[in-house]
């Protein structure tokens, strides 16, 4: 039995060679000492009684040391080439990734995950009612958005928006409740799916394309206050082709406004494929005279680094950029569309296999020891259990009550009267 123990030290120290510093190695080896005897003490104590018990003991705690191991602070990572239009130079080829970003992302990611496969279900059981467009499989893009700017910064999507109301500051429960129409939801239960908002978030809109022009409007308020700050306007593939996204191109242009324009394109404008509804499938060029990138939008360090790139073009004052972040949604465009009628499930169980974000990050932290098996899995059931508190939350929550129905029509008025569902009913309308 010390053999078997004294093999997995030297499979362990190996796998930290040189990352580990002389006194973290020490410090380890003591640990791994203390730990034989006790397991010997188990061994000896109870072997005549419970065997398999025992051995189960030993493997738990084999395990268990596994937390105090000294794991890699940071690593660098190759990543995929950017595409540039009109640009002599883009984002770098490599990234560089603490241990503390990696387990971030790892638990934004998964918690979007999670929240969305949560929406299905309650979906189903018509709990959720309405519009509803879920947004799994295209984590990376939010969360990569996210580490390539700041909270200061502003910004707008469509109506595919409960990644970016939980990357922009709101809480799982307080989105959850806005799905099902809660007192406690993020938007009071007014707002439901598609509207939905935070401090520097202005949604979540439901008209087609409709965002892009109002996030050209924030950019020109950041400019006008000097203020450092930028917008991030976000569309679809399916939007791209509307003709006020191309006159807030050029208005964007003309004024130098710092806003970066990206398009997510997952490939399927509801249920028409890029191929049928596009000329020309190259989003990131449809700027002409607008520098563009297109990303692989799988992978959160490329978007991450991407987004960082944009954010300083526009705060030097070189005026907008465009960014394709080439992604993909396993479910359908909404809840009314199965998905799988103009997609084979062979398909979408292919990206799944070869290009899902959270699987990406998860390989490239357990393969340069910056996280453990058994501490990602800790981080899983601690997510598990989030949603499910935040969904039982918002199947308990009492709905607004009907005096609530016209407040906060106006910012910071006084109160006033506003008729309501009947000729002869009024409301009170607070901010």
């Amino acid at each position: 039995m010390p053999s078997r123990f004294n093999l997995i030290e030297e499979d362990r120290q190996q796998k930290g060679g040189e990352k580990r510093s002389e006194t973290a190695g020490r410090w380890q080896h003591d640990s791994m000492q203390k730990m034989l005897t006790i397991i010997s003490n188990v061994l000896r104590g109870s072997a005549s009684r419970h065997g398999a018990q025992v051995v189960s003991e030993a493997a738990s705690m084999v395990a268990s040391s596994r937390s105090y191991a000294d794991f890699t602070p940071e690593a660098t990572f190759d990543i995929k080439k950017v595409d540039l239009h009109r640009l002599e130079e883009g984002p770098p080829l490599t990234a560089t990734l603490t241990r503390e970003e990696g387990l971030k992302y790892y638990r934004t990611m998964q918690t979007i995950r999670r929240m969305e496969l949560k929406a299905d279900q309650l979906y189903k059981q018509k709990i959720i009612r309405g519009f509803c467009h879920l947004y799994d499989g295209q984590e990376a893009c939010a969360v990569g958005i996210e580490g390539g700017i700041t909270l200061s910064d502003h910004l707008i999507t469509a109506y595919r928006a409960h990644g970016y109301t939980l990357t922009r500051g709101g809480t799982v429960r307080e989105i959850m409740a806005e799905l099902t129409g809660r007192r406690g939801g993020i938007a009071k239960g007014k707002g439901g799916s598609m509207h939905m908002y935070t401090k520097n978030f202005y949604g979540g809109n439901g008209i087609v394309g409709a965002q892009v022009p109002l996030g050209a409007g924030v950019a020109l308020a950041c400019k006008y206050l000097g203020n450092d700050q930028l917008c991030v306007s976000l569309y679809g593939d399916g939007a791209a082709n509307q003709g006020q996204i191309f006159e807030t191109y050029n208005m964007s242009s003309l004024w130098k406004l710092p806003i970066i324009f990206i398009c997510e394109n997952n490939q399927y404008g509801m249920g028409t494929s890029v191929e049928r509804s596009s000329a020309s499938t190259e989003y990131y060029k449809r700027g002409d005279y607008i520098p563009g990138l297109r990303v692989d939008g799988m992978d959160v360090l490329c978007v991450r680094e991407a987004t960082k790139f944009a954010a300083d073009h526009c705060r030097s004052g070189k005026g907008p950029i465009l960014m394709e972040l080439q992604t993909y949604r396993y479910h359908g465009h909404s809840m009314s569309d199965p998905g799988v009628s103009y997609r084979t499930r062979e398909e979408i169980q292919e990206v799944r296999s070869k290009s899902d974000p959270i699987s990406m990050l998860k390989d490239r932290m357990l393969s340069n020891n910056m996280a453990s098996i058994e501490e990602l899995k800790e981080i899983d059931i601690a997510v598990r259990k989030e949603i499910e508190d935040a969904a039982q939350f918002a199947t308990t929550d009492p709905e607004p009550p009907l005096d609530d129905l016209c407040s906060h029509i106006f910012a910071n008025d006084q109160p006033f009267e506003v008729r309501g569902a009947t000729p002869w009913t009024k409301l009170t309308s607070t901010s």
